[in-house]
């Protein structure tokens, strides 16, 4: 399974990995974003427009051009993991998280027993793990009695730090077995520490934020992902040291392309354009 997900093969070796975050439904949304050539691709079911047989939809698309589909559930529920889970996402974003119990009820439900709570039982989970059985064989997905054995070393499990409790907690969740990222949620973030994104600068203390929940990551072993908007910050944390690095979303590449063409044809008309800088 390991050599199947292009996502823990990348955190392994080390180095940054550039994703894409689906916010809109649609199969052909995800296999449009996946030729891309991105490393992963998050399929958003807590603020994107995507429920659950979206879900199940997109992560398969994705897979099957050889990228990682990662699923943000919309909030620290087992059954929300089960799910996306289940589906075959390669790996869960969760948000909000506050407390290092918070971190260790979620690696409970991520992973089967005994190291966790997570049942067994979807067919579905071992179809977008894909291993060829030669150089000029068949690629076929892994067996699901594997995918049982193998699960629990393979999965990718990335937790938000997003909320000034877990800001504060931030070395105690990054000590915790099965924790493998720590993604910063800058726009939340900003907001729960009273330092809100307002101007395309960052105020400082939310720069030390980031620099302490990077810092704190390290020491530990765990990787750090940042949700970026732009190409000029992706490159900023890519030379920072990140691992996970969100590129753009699939409404604001859409909006921002349209937008910002009218701002070129029709200068009067007030398009928005631009974007946030940190």
């Amino acid at each position: 399974m390991q050599s199947a997900s292009r996502l823990h093969k990348a955190l392994k070796k080390g180095g940054a990995t550039f994703g894409a975050w689906q916010m809109l439904p649609g199969a052909n949304i995800s296999k449009t974003l996946a030729i891309t050539g991105v490393d992963w691709i998050c399929v958003d079911t807590e603020h994107g427009n995507i429920d659950d047989a979206q879900m199940h939809e997109a992560v398969t698309a994705v897979a099957s051009f050889g990228i990682s589909p990662v699923v943000r559930i919309a909030a620290n529920e087992a059954w929300m993991v089960k799910r996306a889970l289940d589906s075959g996402a390669h790996g869960i974003i969760v948000p909000l998280l506050y407390t290092p119990e918070d971190a260790r009820r979620l690696v409970s439900s991520a992973k089967f027993p005994p190291l966790g709570t997570r049942g067994f039982g979807s067919p579905f989970a071992p179809n977008t793990f894909i291993a060829s059985t030669s150089p000029d064989g068949p690629h076929k997905p892994v067996a699901l009695m594997d995918y049982l054995q193998q699960a629990n070393g393979s999965l990718v499990t990335i937790v938000q730090i997003e909320t000034a409790e877990a800001l504060a907690n931030v070395d105690a969740i990054a000590a915790i077995d099965g924790i493998d990222v720590l993604l910063i949620g800058p726009f939340d973030l900003g907001n729960n520490i009273g330092r809100p994104i307002l101007a395309p600068e960052l105020h400082p203390e939310l720069k030390e934020a980031i620099a302490k929940i990077h810092a704190a990551a390290g020491r530990h072993g765990k990787g750090t992902g940042i949700y970026c908007t732009g190409l000029e910050q992706a490159k900023m944390y890519q030379e920072h040291g990140f691992h996970m690095i969100s590129i753009c979303n699939d409404v604001g590449a859409l909006s921002g392309f349209f937008g910002n063409a009218l701002q070129i044809l029709k200068p009067s008309s007030g398009a928005a354009g631009g974007e946030v800088k940190y």
